[in-house]
């Protein structure tokens, strides 16, 4: 035999191939099992949340409610003339500038008035009268610059010699589920401003400014 041959036959035989586990696919490494799991849970998460915010209500609804020591009459005036929002929107005098400008009639279904102010908590928005019902009820379509809008009244009821009056905020949240979650919060984030607004309208009509004298 020559060496060429020698050296052919003392050549090891060749290793066998690595196992493969059942299936027949390569063995996967503990961080890829890891991220696989972490994206299934991610998954399922994101699925329970926005089953979750479907079970919610589809409507924000928040309400507050004030005795006034005066009658509905006395009552009424304020809420149906846009023009003295002034005198009882949520922003008292002592607080953040804000503008107010009116458009539509003097009077009546349509008025709005508008409101502008550079604090951030305050923005722009809007309030229109959609409904009246004299010395009972004033309905309102209310926008909250790019924020949204939403449907508002403000009720009165006879209480005795006074009065209950009642403000009303209902805002339709869709289909989107992260609006159907933020409505959760909106009694917290919208009663405040309520309250403020009845506590005014509170003060003007239990405190009206006196009647002119007629000159002699």
């Amino acid at each position: 035999m020559d060496s060429e041959h020698l050296d052919a036959e003392a050549e090891p035989p060749p290793a066998p191939p690595a196992a493969v586990p059942d299936g027949g696919r390569p063995p996967t490494s503990r961080a890829a099992r890891i991220l696989r799991w972490f994206g299934i849970a991610i998954v399922v998460v994101v699925v329970a949340a926005v089953v979750v915010a479907f079970a919610l209500p589809r409507h924000a609804i928040v309400t507050r409610s004030v005795e006034v020591a005066a009658p509905p009459a006395a009552v009424f005036p304020l809420l149906a003339d846009l023009r003295r929002f002034g005198e009882w929107s949520p922003w008292p005098e002592t607080g953040p500038a804000v503008t107010f400008t009116y458009t539509g009639p003097i009077d009546g279904i349509g008025q709005t008035v508008n409101w502008s102010s550079k604090d951030p908590g305050v923005g722009e928005g809007s309030l229109t009268i959609t409904g009246i019902d004299s010395d009972k009820r004033v309905d309102l379509s209310v926008v909250f610059g790019d924020k949204g809008l939403a449907d508002a009244y403000l009720a009165i009821e006879p209480n005795g010699a006074g009065s209950t009056l009642t403000g009303g905020f209902d805002s339709d949240l869709g289909f989107n589920p992260i609006s159907r979650y933020l409505g959760t919060m909106m009694d917290g984030l919208v009663g405040p401003g309520f309250e403020r607004s009845l506590a005014r309208l509170k003060q003007a009509a239990e405190n009206p400014p006196p009647a002119p004298v007629a000159d002699e």
